[in-house]
């Protein structure tokens, strides 16, 4: 009887211990999950356009919502909030964290309806050349792409992108062939705000 016992007893330490690990796991994951999408999501800029829906709260709903050029915008109640440089989500959180002084438990939904502040550029011997807007995770073939492709004159091998990141001038040298043929896929960058591509 008592072997009996303490078997089931051992038995239920473990299922607890068990369960304690995979709740530990499952709140990491969670909490990843959101840092990920607030770190990798569109970054709101100067000029951009938003559509603020606060739920069953149509005094708090704003529709083309300017991002002025101090990097702010006007809403209800909260007067000039910061929004250039966050993201959708970081603007939620921080809506919602504002209006709880005036809202029972507020949900709001930011969306950017005209994301003009995110462009690059592309330019020489493409069918389409011009500034582009800048989509999520576009890259490099894909901004080719968007630009119709290259004329017969292009020189593929000889691409470059310039881009100015931290006070610093970058140059990538890309050779459109070797991303094609499989062997370097490390060319095929993920674009940035402002790049400048230039197919000579």
């Amino acid at each position: 009887m008592k072997k009996t016992l303490c078997l089931l007893l051992t038995l239920v330490f473990i299922m607890a211990a068990t369960e304690g690990i995979t709740q530990e796991k499952k709140s990491t994951i969670e909490m990843g999950s959101i840092g990920e999408t607030l770190v990798d999501s569109y970054q709101i800029g100067i000029g951009d356009i938003l559509e603020i829906t606060t739920w069953k709260e149509p005094d708090f709903t704003r529709t083309n919502v300017l991002v002025r050029t101090d990097g702010k915008i006007s809403f209800p109640l909260l007067n000039d909030f910061p929004a250039a440089g966050l993201s959708p989500m970081e603007v939620k959180y921080n809506l919602e964290a504002g209006l709880k002084a005036y809202v029972s438990n507020p949900v709001v939904t930011v969306h950017v309806i005209n994301p003009v502040s995110q462009k690059f550029y592309i330019l020489g011997e493409v069918m389409r050349t011009g500034e582009y807007p800048l989509a999520k995770h576009l890259t490099v073939l894909q901004a080719f792409a968007l630009a119709g492709g290259f004329t017969q004159w292009a020189s593929k091998k000889e691409i470059i992108l310039l881009r100015h990141e931290g006070g610093k001038d970058q140059i990538f040298r890309i050779n459109y062939k070797d991303i094609a043929d499989g062997k370097d896929f490390s060319q095929n960058l993920k674009l940035k705000t402002d790049d400048t591509i230039i197919v000579p």
